[in-house]
């Protein structure tokens, strides 16, 4: 049973060729648009990349890149096939490249749902990623002499500053770490060697933070040490003080910016799907119409365009048949590589038995 037969006339094979010709540019312009979408979110992971310990999350720009361009190339195909399909000596070269196209064409609209899917499936892996990062660079905050960290204070700092965020979780992870390097302090200074001495692993903690977790709008100047000790400072409450330093952690708010930013092309990305599925019918409904009227030998008459030949279920089974023939086909048979010399040795075994049969015996 065929699937959606319609009838076209030479004039509805004309307004489709230009109609599709019209669609397959602008599903050009949008493999342009996730091109450029996916280079623009590799660029601003590469941007954190230093604070992130796996590169998982990259596999979405990444699909972005390579779905766009091979959407710009099968469009541009599209266009070029139907400013051929009105033309009965040009268009049957077109007719075995169009089974890889349509092939293709489903791939990248698939690459583009799995786009989306990914968008909102890697979120964990995103918050794991930059949890083991921030902590990390947290922890190497103050090695500015060891070479491959020595840029680790002015990345965090930076961080800090434009997301307006401190610490990993929030500001109390920098309680945790000895973020002054040892060749600020000083060992003679009794404070400095009683803090040392009262940690287990003789790191020099205090209840402070660095200057790039100060919240500006605060209206008071910044508190960066002794930010427990309500006596330290006048007029200060350390439950309540809530604008002296950035509240919401570090891992929080890249989280929420990368999945904004990918959660926002979305719909982009199921806009040049929609487009990219009309091309595919409609250049479908254009082969198949053009294809029947040269079968008739009359190009200027009423032909039928179809979508599928058959129906859903037989041309599923139909596809499944062909795949499992072509693996069948590149497939070894232990057995069959034997059989030809088989026959053979067993010919050659019959003859010599006949050939001492029929020669005479010696005489003694």
């Amino acid at each position: 049973m065929t699937l959606l037969k319609m009838k076209f006339t030479q004039q509805r094979r004309v307004r489709l060729a230009q109609g599709l010709w019209l669609l397959s540019w602008l599903a050009v312009m949008g493999g342009t648009f996730i091109f450029c979408l996916g280079v623009y979110l590799k660029i601003e992971l590469l941007h954190r990349n230093e604070v992130m310990e796996s590169t998982e999350i990259h596999v979405v720009p990444n699909i972005m890149m390579i779905a766009g361009l091979t959407s710009i190339f099968t469009n541009w195909v599209a266009g070029r096939v139907c400013q051929d399909s009105l033309d009965a000596s040009r268009f049957p070269r077109w007719k075995v490249l169009l089974l890889g196209w349509f092939a293709v064409a489903t791939l990248v609209c698939c690459l583009l749902v799995t786009v989306v899917v990914l968008s909102y499936a890697l979120q964990g892996s995103l918050e794991e990623s930059l949890k083991i990062g921030l902590r990390n660079g947290i922890r190497f905050y103050k090695d500015t002499d060891v070479p491959g960290r020595c840029f680790q204070k002015e990345t965090i700092d930076r961080l800090q500053m434009e997301f307006r965020c401190c610490g990993n979780n929030n500001f109390k992870d920098w309680f945790e770490v000895q973020w002054v390097s040892s060749r600020y302090l000083d060992f003679t200074s009794k404070e400095v060697k009683d803090r040392i001495r009262s940690n287990v692993d003789g790191r020099y903690l205090l209840d402070g933070v660095p200057f790039s977790c100060c919240n500006p709008t605060s209206p008071r100047p910044c508190l960066q040490y002794r930010l427990t000790d309500n006596s330290a400072h006048y007029n200060y409450e350390y439950q309540t003080e809530e604008l002296n330093l950035y509240s919401r952690g570090c891992r929080q708010a890249l989280t929420d910016y990368y999945m904004d930013l990918m959660n926002s092309t979305g719909p982009g990305v199921l806009s040049v799907v929609l487009i990219q599925l009309s091309v595919i019918m409609s250049l479908r409904y254009l082969q198949t119409s053009v294809e029947a009227a040269m079968a008739l030998e009359n190009p200027e008459g009423d032909s039928e365009g179809y979508l599928l030949e058959k129906g859903l279920k037989e041309t599923f089974e139909n596809l499944k048949a062909s795949a499992l023939g072509m693996l069948k086909f590149g497939q070894i048979n232990p057995s069959t590589e034997d059989s030809p010399a088989a026959p053979d040795a067993e010919k050659a075994a019959a003859d010599t038995i006949t050939e001492k049969a029929a020669s005479p015996t010696p005489a003694s």
